[in-house]
C-alpha cells in the first residue's frame, strides 16, 4: 500500500471531524498491516482509546490481510446496531475492492455517523 497524500489525509480528517460533530461519538481509524487475530488486535486498539472507548467507534483496515473490523464501545453500541455496522462495512468494502481506500473510509464514516445521529437523545 502506498502512503496517503496530504489531500487524502485531510479528506479523512475532515470526515472524522464531521462524523464526530454530527453523531457525538468518537471515531478513530487504523489503516495498516495487522498481525494474526485481527479482531483481538482491533479490540485492543479500541481499549487503548482510554476514557473515550465507551463512546468510540474504531475502523480497522488490514492492508495485508485485506480485512475490515468495526469495534464499537458500550455507549456507541446503543446507537449503532451490528446490522448498521455491517451496512457501513459493505459500503467500505465495495470502495476498497475498487482500489479506493479514502472514499471507502469517508463513506463508512458518513454511514455510521448518519445512523448514530438518528438515535440521539
Amino acid at each position: 500500500m502506498r502512503a496517503l497524500s496530504s489531500l487524502q489525509t485531510d479528506d479523512i480528517r475532515s470526515a472524522l471531524t464531521l462524523a464526530e460533530r454530527r453523531s457525538g461519538l468518537r471515531f478513530a481509524i487504523y489503516v495498516g498491516p495487522i498481525r494474526p487475530m485481527r479482531r483481538h488486535f482491533a479490540e485492543r486498539m479500541h481499549a487503548a482509546l482510554g476514557d473515550d472507548a465507551a463512546r468510540a467507534v474504531l475502523l480497522v483496515v488490514d492492508t495485508v490481510g485485506r480485512g475490515l473490523e468495526i469495534v464499537t464501545g458500550e455507549r456507541a453500541r446503543e446507537r449503532l446496531s451490528d446490522g448498521q455496522c455491517r451496512l457501513a462495512a459493505m459500503a467500505m468494502a465495495t470502495a476498497f475492492s475498487a482500489g479506493n481506500l479514502v472514499n471507502g473510509l469517508v463513506a463508512g464514516l458518513g454511514t455510521l455517523s448518519d445512523q448514530a445521529s438518528r438515535k440521539t437523545g
